[in-house]
């Protein structure tokens, strides 16, 4: 199904499962839809089943709007409860869309609570409380996770009571937004070979040019996604502790309830402590229209640039809970975030501080710098239940395939030998737009299995698209606009050209704001690179009057291997830099001189940095640790060109 003809039927106010292969245009649609709601004053709810995926959105999660949090039932007393609660009322009665993205993620039993909820709260039996859902996703991505010893027959949303209850017209878009045509170069689309994963029909030609791509060599700023976190951590930490530039330590914040926050850290692709390193390979894990990054946006950390930063959001100035342990029910003491217990106040907030901050330049070139985000979840009146605070960036030599859901790569090694749930490979491979950016080191039996559950629904969900389609094409022009007419003025809105007309010029306002804050944010980072310039500037100047690295790091106040790195950088621009009073002795410089050929003949990718350059552990194994890492540094800067 087209585009085109799944507006028309979202526009007639049915209730839609909007689907389609990775890159088929699922998004866009529904951004689409609700700009057209809310041109015509349609109140429409925005949600997602994550967090994350909320944020594509700019929505809510479903958990906060619909008021059930992390519950997996609702007694009774729990309905009576949230209906008692003014504002989540007022919200869901209001309410005459509802949009719930990435409906793949979100449990059978969390879609019958939402179904439960807006029932009781309207006052309406039929399914959802009456109103338009419209639900999108492609259940060949990985499942929700679920209770230990669950099925995902038990998991899948569309095997839920709700889910029946609606009689959901399905949407399966067919255009292929994300992946790119091989096909005039006479090689064999990715789209195919997708389309023959998620058909089970996959070809020993399609196998053959995926084991193919072994030996192609890759854009060297490729991810790397693999089935574990093992061997993600292990990647990550051993490209960290290689390199030798700058230090910082950054530690993340939280308040509110524990359990809530521990729900935050699952959804939040970081660490409590983060360790970053000038040179690190780095992806943003948040949104920022400010910064014009989105969640999976690559680059290599630069520098650290002072930041002012507000304290007074510390946790140092929350309220927190005492130690009591008394009984007290779930509901009761997540109301607003804290329970009944005895509340003591920590001392005031602290006024602005400057710290340093990441400065990542990103794949495109442009450079940014990386201030904290905060993740909330709150309650039905808007108050913080748990929140957590941390720089949005997470090491991304490695990422395993679960934390690539949603991304699109130019380039990815990916390791499939050790797939051990059904969909990692197909969710890994849609992340590509071609296979010429693919660099596929193993498979195993399951690599391009399908959850069976999810390809008998699959199969169905195309037949009765393609019935939709049909129906609906048989409708002329002036039926299909009364319909849709139809459901905007029984959903309160307006058809009022006038009104429409100002939305629209509201939204190209914004945009045109948004495209200014990119442009502002885009002079920083010029700035930022500006004062890199002037920073190598001042050394060079220490370095003309003949000091050492220890003299030039003491003045300049910088550590030893961040003053060798502009040493580096400064004799890469001018080979004639007056530093030879640097030089090592012959002894030295012949040891990593031999060292360093050595390892260049012997080619092993494994001993080589993504620009090219030779990493400094083989050089120092190599020589058997009889010289130190700054020795042989400083002595590759007069060897290498």
């Amino acid at each position: 199904m087209r585009q085109s003809s799944a507006l028309d039927i979202l526009k007639t106010g049915q209730n839609v499962f909007l689907t389609g292969s990775a890159g088929s245009g699922k998004t866009y649609t529904l951004n689409q839809y609700i700009d057209y709601l809310r041109a015509r004053r349609v109140p429409v709810a925005v949600t997602a089943s994550t967090g994350i995926a909320a944020t594509h959105m700019n929505g809510t999660t479903i958990h906060s709007w619909s008021g059930i949090g992390i519950k997996d039932e609702l007694s009774d007393r729990d309905l009576t409860t949230l209906s008692r609660k003014q504002f989540l009322a007022d919200r869901l009665k209001d309410t005459a869309v509802l949009v719930i993205d990435e409906i793949s993620m979100l449990h059978a039993k969390q879609l019958n609570l939402v179904s439960q909820v807006l029932k009781h709260v309207r006052k309406n039996d039929k399914a959802f409380g009456g109103i338009q859902v419209v639900v999108a996703g492609d259940f060949f991505q990985l499942p929700p996770i679920g209770s230990k010893g669950e099925t995902n027959r038990e998991k899948f949303a569309f095997m839920s009571e709700a889910w029946l209850d609606a009689k959901f017209h399905i949407c399966y878009l067919s255009e292929q937004h994300r992946q790119v045509s091989e096909a005039a170069n006479g090689g064999l689309d990715l789209d195919d070979i997708l389309n023959q994963i998620r058909r089970q029909e996959v070809t020993f030609e399609s196998i053959a040019a995926l084991e193919a791509t072994f030996d192609q060599n890759v854009d060297i700023k490729r991810t790397r996604l693999y089935t574990h976190n093992l061997n993600v951590n292990s990647i990550n930490d051993k490209e960290l502790a290689a390199l030798d530039g700058e230090m910082m330590r950054f530690e993340a914040t939280s308040t509110g309830d524990s359990k809530l926050v521990e729900t935050l850290k699952k959804t939040v692709r970081t660490q409590d402590d983060l360790v970053l390193k000038v040179g690190a390979k780095v992806m943003f894990i948040k949104n920022n229209t400010e910064l014009g990054v989105s969640n999976g946006t690559m680059g290599e950390l630069i520098g650290f640039a002072a930041v002012k930063i507000d304290d007074s959001k510390d946790s140092s100035n929350d309220l927190i809970e005492d130690d009591d342990d008394s009984a007290e029910s779930e509901t009761d003491k997540n109301v607003k975030g804290k329970s009944k217990k005895a509340i003591k106040e920590k001392p005031k907030a602290k006024k602005p501080t400057t710290q340093k901050m990441p400065v990542v330049r990103l794949n495109s070139g442009r450079e940014v710098i990386a201030e904290p985000e905060e993740w909330i979840i709150e309650d039905e009146t808007g108050d913080v239940l748990a929140s957590y605070e941390q720089v949005p960036l997470c090491l991304a030599w490695a990422i395993t395939i679960h934390k690539s859901q949603g991304m699109t790569l130019d380039a990815a090694e990916i390791d499939l030998s050790r797939t051990f749930e059904l969909g990692q490979g197909y969710v890994a491979l849609s992340r590509l737009k071609s296979l010429a950016g693919l660099q596929l080191l193993g498979m195993n039996e399951m690599s391009l299995q399908l959850d069976p559950l999810a390809r008998g629904a699959d199969k169905r969900f195309l037949v009765l698209s393609d019935e939709a389609d049909a129906n609906y094409s048989m409708l002329d022009e002036e039926s299909m606009t009364q319909a849709h007419e139809k459901f905007i003025l029984k959903s309160g809105g307006t058809l009022s050209k006038s009104v429409i007309d100002a939305y629209a010029t509201l939204q190209k306002k914004r945009r045109e704001q948004q495209q200014a804050q990119i442009d502002k944010k885009q002079k920083l980072g010029n700035q930022v690179s500006d004062k890199s310039d002037s920073t190598l500037l001042a050394t060079r100047l220490l370095l003309e009057e003949s000091l050492s690295i220890a003299e030039i790091s003491q003045a300049r106040q910088l550590s030893q291997s961040t003053i060798m790195r502009h040493i580096a950088d400064l004799k890469s621009q001018d080979p004639s830099l007056a530093c030879d009073h640097l030089r090592p002795e012959d002894e030295v410089m012949t040891a990593v001189g031999n060292a360093y050929v050595a390892i260049k003949v012997a080619n092993n990718p494994n001993d080589f940095n993504d620009d090219g350059s030779i990493k400094l552990r083989p050089i120092f194994d190599h020589l058997k640790q009889s010289i130190d890492y700054n020795a042989i540094r400083l002595a590759l800067i007069f060897i290498t060109p």
